[in-house]
């Protein structure tokens, strides 16, 4: 059986960010530009990008740019210029959110690179998944919420890409329908610019005031983790297997990239070039996490972390004993660790100040006590392992030396020859193989690792080290010359004009430029509202939030008639919450 090719899909803040993912192992790079990303605090300059295509095309890694904000009409000819420039730095994706830039495509008024539509488009049903494969994108990134029987049934019913995310921190809300932040503070999410308010406490209350559950982070999910899934996520057909985190640190990326570098290695092959020779065994639960859940991709479990929404990391064990400034665990701890625990339905934690043996002398002493479960949420030892790594990306190429011509093919076929260089006949010839042999092995810091070299040749001249060794340097640059010629961006197929799923949108479809509606009219469906962002003032009772995370189910009142329940927050400001439990689903609403 042909293993399908796949794609690992790496975020990226900036350029050393970047590096380490493909160094790591990734296939391709999201990252943002200067403008019109959703993470706003993550901008990175075209000299940088380039940069970064360079070296990403060595590998045959592709570079993906997110364009995934809504555009106003001031910005829209703005980001138009963007796609252009970035198109002819080489990059070879953009992640769209604004369908404005899609009428630009039907129309030409952006170069032929490919369009991905973006998470931010709401992708959570089948219909709207065969809506941009029939506009003809080259990719839809799915919702995060949906089953694996929903993305096989995706997958079989559509020729376009298919990207899904496996790992990362998850929105409570459904991607590009969360309008919270905004109408809590102007910060719209949807403008790459989102406060998470869903990171904070809340209390649920009933409609007399009854309080169900009080001050916890109600809207804080665990984070995902997809990895047990991906071998029958690969056989959906699932082309490009997502890691969130473009704001993450370098040494989360590199974790956590070659992990599902590694995992995906035994199920499929891979859509870039070259081996990676890594100093460092991943863990994922070394790495920041809430607690780890699937999510929605089998039966339904608990998603959600109501106890805090910083990381938890990795679980210890059990205290044995307790002393005076020490406790004793069964546990690998070392000086620098930071150490949480759960102490009367709160995190809490400390910093390990001095280990000897089992005897761990913390910060502070204040709420262990005897079976108190502990976690690591920083290893000391483990991000200083990955802070001096020295692992890289090499490709594979093999040498044949033949009537004074050596040739040189990489995995990629990718060959070229040359000529030895001729001289005096060698008193040793046996000795001369070998120091051929022997120099040609040596690729040093290029980007190259030799997996065979086959000698057949008994008319050699006489060569010195130094000769051999500037003969190889010359042949691996041509040869890097030549794969960079044989890189092929993927083209972007025409973009047409398709009917959209419903006949009317109103606020939710994020309309927030005449382009954008331009292009819903000329998809046979009417805009209602524009943006939400539009607004100087919300009307109340409207949607700002839709999530799968039902607080019903999470509070066990799930199936029970109960009073009309409200979402509150510290400051006392209640928002109503409607439950579609035919679908299991919650909204939370404008007061």
């Amino acid at each position: 059986m042909t293993m399908k090719q796949v794609e690992l899909l790496a975020p990226a803040k900036n350029y050393e960010t970047a590096i380490a993912a493909i160094n790591s192992g990734a296939d391709a790079i999201y990252i943002a530009a200067t403008n019109f990303g959703a993470r706003k605090n993550a901008p990175n300059s075209l000299d940088d990008i380039e940069k970064l295509v360079n070296y990403a095309h060595k590998f045959y890694v592709r570079i993906h740019v997110v364009i995934n904000t809504i555009l106003n009409n001031s910005e829209f000819n703005d980001a138009i210029e963007l796609v252009k420039k970035l198109y002819n730095i080489g990059v070879d994706a953009i992640i769209v959110q604004d369908m404005g830039l899609l009428k630009a495509a039907i129309e030409e008024k952006i170069p032929n690179i490919q369009i991905h539509a973006s998470t931010q488009c709401d992708n959570r049903t089948l219909e709207k998944a065969k809506f941009f494969d029939s506009l003809g994108v080259s990719r839809v990134i799915l919702a995060r919420e949906l089953s694996l029987e929903k993305i096989e049934e995706i997958c079989k019913n559509t020729s376009c890409e298919v990207e899904t995310f496996v790992h990362g921190a998850l929105c409570v809300s459904y991607s590009g329908q969360c309008y919270l932040s905004y109408a809590n503070g102007g910060r719209s999410a949807n403008r790459g610019e989102c406060a998470q308010p869903c990171r904070k406490k809340y209390s649920l209350v009933d409609s007399n005031g009854k309080v169900i559950l009080k001050d916890k982070y109600l809207l804080s999910l665990k984070d995902f983790n997809a990895s047990e899934s991906i071998e029958k996520l690969i056989n959906f057909g699932v082309k490009s297997f997502k890691i969130e985190g473009r704001l993450k640190d370098v040494n989360y990326v590199k974790n956590v990239t070659l992990f599902y570098n590694n995992l995906l290695n035994k199920y499929a092959k891979r859509a870039s070039s070259g081996k990676v020779f890594a100093d460092f065994e991943p863990n994922v639960d070394k790495t920041f996490n809430r607690g780890y859940t699937d999510y929605f991709l089998n039966e339904r479990g608990q998603c959600f972390n109501f106890l805090s929404p910083k990381s938890r990391g990795e679980k210890l064990g059990k205290v044995k004993r307790i002393f005076h400034n020490y406790f004793e665990i069964d546990a690998d701890i070392h000086p620098q660790d930071g150490i949480c625990f759960i102490k009367d339905g709160k995190m809490t934690g400390f910093l390990v100040n001095k280990v000897e043996g089992k005897k761990v002398y913390p910060s502070k002493m204040d709420g262990i006590t005897s079976n108190t479960v502990l976690y690591r949420n920083f290893d000391a030892k483990f991000e200083k392992l990955l802070e001096n790594s020295k692992t890289v990306r090499k490709i594979g190429v093999s040498f044949s030396i033949k009537d004074g011509v050596v040739t040189i093919v990489d995995e990629d076929s990718n060959r070229v020859c040359a000529n030895l260089p001729q001289g005096e006949v060698p008193k040793d010839l046996e000795k001369m193989k070998e120091n051929l042999i022997s120099q040609l092995q040596k690729t040093g810091n290029s980007e190259f690792y030799v997996t065979s070299i086959k000698l057949e040749d008994d008319n050699l001249s006489y060569l010195p080290l130094s000769k051999i060794n500037e003969f190889r340097r010359e042949l691996l640059s041509l040869l890097m010359n030549e794969r960079l010629a044989n890189f092929k961006r993927l083209p972007q197929k025409p973009i047409g004009y398709s009917e959209f799923p419903t006949k009317q949108i109103d606020y939710r479809g994020n309309v927030y430029n005449n382009e954008a509606k331009s292009f819903y009219e000329k998809c046979g469906c009417e805009v209602c509202e524009g943006a939400l962002e539009e607004c100087t003032k919300i009307p109340s009772g409207i949607e700002l939030m839709r999530t799968k995370h039902c607080l019903k189910f999470a509070s066990g009142l799930c199936g029970q008639p109960c009073k009309k329940l409200f979402l509150q927050d510290e400051k006392g400001k209640k928002y109503p919450l409607r439950f579609d439990c035919k679908n299991c689903e919650m909204a939370v609403l404008n007061p």
